[in-house]
């Protein structure tokens, strides 16, 4: 059962990031990054490493002065999403 709602948000922060992935203010090299997290959250590992490589990446990404305030306010709620997994 936690199994299958640990899937479940996985699956909901993948279809937020490429949400993101297709947002047309989103600059390319971010979305490029985008697509690392939304791999990196696909791959058969422990969740534990998924999230970490994730928030890694997200950490990175919100730092691009290039970002729109609510794209990275975005990058935020999906770290803070990733913290409760």
């Amino acid at each position: 059962m936690m199994t299958k709602m640990v899937s479940k948000k996985i699956s909901d922060m993948i279809g937020l990031l490429e949400e993101l992935q297709n947002d047309s203010a989103v600059p390319r090299n971010v979305k490029d990054r985008l697509v690392f997290c939304t791999n990196a959250l696909q791959e058969d590992t422990e969740v534990s490493l998924k999230v970490d490589k994730v928030k890694q990446a997200l950490e990175q990404i919100s730092e691009d002065s290039n970002l729109e305030a609510y794209t990275r306010t975005q990058l935020w709620n999906l770290a803070s999403l990733l913290e409760k997994l």
